[in-house]
């Protein structure tokens, strides 16, 4: 491979960690504001009893699974409106934009149409009970019209963060955490002249913030596009073109899914101590993995822009300075859990056992961090390229290599938190070790670098 050309000594590299905070800070900040709508929904709901908040809980876990398999919405999004930016083409940027934004209305009409019937089916299949299921229900049939909605939001992000504009999102993602609360406290407990609709009305609240979320981010878009002539109207090549580059990268969630599904069916085999504890160390992981996924998706915005500008070395410079990033916050990320498993353990549960299990497999958690911080930058800069394809196929081949380590884990290892243990080595180890080879090894070459404004 020949040499890699660099940016010009002016942009190197300070400039660039600033383009690069600039982006992830806002993003990171946005993600976690999303968590919030669920959390404000747990607290006035919680009030009400333990049927309605386990029922919000199966109807919480139905939901974030639906939008997490079109969070391809916002990625691909991302990288296509990038690379018309970088080629200096930002009316084309704008009408991809809003061509993905129609796909995600659709998509979003059809699955709330089709879980609607279906929606107290989808609450017995996470395993609850039938009064339980009943309350979730209830729930999901008083949301789901907000399901397009958010699945627009998720495009319309795409938009803003392709613009290289990741502020935006996060002021209407913190808007409508704060105007979720009220809502739920109003259409939930009823107080004053209000009714109280119970778990109905925390449905019905959470959609009408993602509905005026929507409707926020539609208008910013919307704005630009009218400002540069843009037609509003959905194109049906650009729409094909949405859908054809968010197939690989769905492909992919599905792998990811997946892997944790049968992580979390070995953590069960294991024990109720291992499953109970297992939920606490995902719960962390995924907190951990925000920061990482805010940084990843710097790298999708900026990947996408130099590689329409042509400039592959720019796209070069990006990636080491994003893997350099990458790894002092991985290293700060597991030092901060290794400090802190004993601490942490027992804010989530008095059983010594679990307490015991969630500390030990927090310790792999924070020697893992490194390499999961690898493989989040260079899955964000493969997405910011537009390699789908291929992001597919190192999904399927990661899933592949770890189903016979989870095998190997619930044949031999022994139960308990020792096996919770081994369970997290194999995922955390294993199954991310696959990720990062897999991706190190495409990032090494030259074939994801495809420039222009369209790969």
């Amino acid at each position: 491979m020949s040499p890699v050309p660099r940016l010009p000594s002016a942009l190197r590299p300070r400039p660039l960690d600033r383009e690069v905070a600039r982006l992830a800070v806002p993003a990171f900040a946005a993600l976690v504001a999303e968590p919030l709508f669920l959390l404000a929904d747990s607290a006035v709901v919680g009030s009400l009893g333990v049927v309605p908040l386990a029922g919000l809980g199966a109807a919480g876990t139905v939901l974030t699974t639906a939008v997490g398999v079109f969070v391809f919405l916002a990625y691909a999004t991302t990288a296509a409106v990038a690379r018309r930016l970088g080629a200096d083409d930002l009316p084309a940027a704008l009408r991809q934009g809003v061509d993905g934004m129609w796909l995600a209305l659709v998509l979003g009409v059809v699955t709330a149409a089709a879980a609607w019937p279906l929606a107290r089916d989808l609450a017995l299949a996470v395993g609850t009970s039938p009064e339980v299921a009943d309350a979730a229900a209830t729930y999901l049939r008083a949301s789901l019209p907000g399901l397009p909605a958010m699945l627009v939001v998720l495009a319309a992000t795409g938009v803003l963060r392709g613009l290289q504009d990741t502020r935006t999102p996060l002021v209407v993602a913190v808007s409508g955490a704060l105007v979720n609360v009220p809502l739920n406290v109003v259409l939930v407990l009823g107080p004053g002249p209000f009714p109280a609709l119970g778990i109905a009305g925390s449905g019905l609240g959470t959609a009408a913030a993602q509905l005026g979320m929507a409707a926020a981010l539609v208008v910013v878009v919307v704005r630009g596009a009218r400002r540069h002539g843009v037609p509003l109207a959905p194109g049906g090549a650009g729409v094909l073109r949405s859908a054809r580059d968010g197939v690989p990268l769905l492909a992919r969630t599905l792998t990811l899914r997946a892997t944790l599904l049968l992580t979390t069916a070995a953590a069960a085999r294991s024990g109720d101590t291992a499953l109970a504890a297992h939920q606490v160390v995902v719960t962390i992981w995924s907190a951990l993995a925000l920061g990482l996924d805010a940084l990843a998706i710097a790298g999708q915005a900026i990947t996408g822009r130099t590689l329409g500008a042509g400039d592959v070395g720019a796209t070069r410079d990006v990636l080491r300075r994003l893997v350099g990033w990458g790894a002092v916050l991985g290293v700060l990320s597991g030092v901060v859990v290794l400090a802190g498993r004993d601490l942490v353990a027992p804010l989530f549960s008095p059983d010594d056992g679990v307490r015991t299990a969630i500390a030990a497999a927090l310790v792999v958690v924070a020697l893992a961090q490194p390499l999961a911080a690898y493989v989040f930058v260079l899955d964000g800069v493969l997405i910011g390229a537009g390699d789908g394809r291929y992001l597919a196929l190192a999904g399927l081949v990661g899933l592949v290599a770890y189903a016979p380590l989870v095998v190997a884990v619930v044949t031999w290892a022994p139960p308990g938190a020792a096996g919770l243990v081994w369970l997290w080595v194999a995922f955390a180890g294993g199954f991310m070790a696959v990720r990062g080879l897999t991706l190190w090894y495409r990032a090494r070459g030259d074939a994801w670098a495809v420039t222009g404004a369209v790969r």
